[in-house]
């Protein structure tokens, strides 16, 4: 399986990367993971609706030069679907049945991801109604895509 992560902007806060490295190093027992980073916009306080749209559609353009032709591309929106962590290892060990061994996860930057990313996609997950920082989302969903690939395979998991 191939797992890879487009995610808007660099992230800088050493404890995030050490994060990250770490449920990389952990994926790296079930798949194949590529992380890709996608420079991120400027985007100063109280930009008017065709301001934010212009910085979501340069990130857009970006993310979508990125993503592979095979991919099952799966974007993360507050507006997704919510899963479990069991329903998210069953997602993705429905996909690997079926044939599917690329899956791009896309996470977009500071104001969220363009109707362009979001069109794409074949799957729509929420985390959550809540918002969180883009940099914290990579990690938590290196360590979702870790925990699911230990539910499909019996091993054992934190409840």
């Amino acid at each position: 399986m191939n797992i890879k992560v487009i995610g808007v902007g660099k992230i800088k806060e050493k404890y995030m990367v050490d994060g990250i490295k770490e449920y990389s190093k952990r994926l790296s027992r079930y798949c194949n993971l590529e992380i890709i980073e996608v420079e991120d916009e400027k985007a100063p306080e109280n930009l008017s609706e065709k301001e934010m749209a212009a910085i979501k559609s340069k990130e857009g353009a970006r993310i979508l030069s990125k993503i592979p032709q095979n991919a099952y591309i799966i974007s993360l929106v507050i507006e997704g679907k919510q899963l479990s962590s069991q329903e998210l290892s069953e997602k993705i060990e429905k996909l690997m049945i079926d044939g599917i061994n690329n899956i791009t996860f896309i996470i977009g930057g500071s104001l969220g991801l363009p109707n362009e990313v979001i069109n794409k996609s074949n799957f729509k997950l929420s985390f959550s109604k809540m918002t969180f920082p883009h940099q914290l989302m990579r990690m938590i969903l290196l360590e979702q895509v870790y925990r699911g690939f230990r539910i499909m395979k019996g091993e054992p998991y934190h409840k």
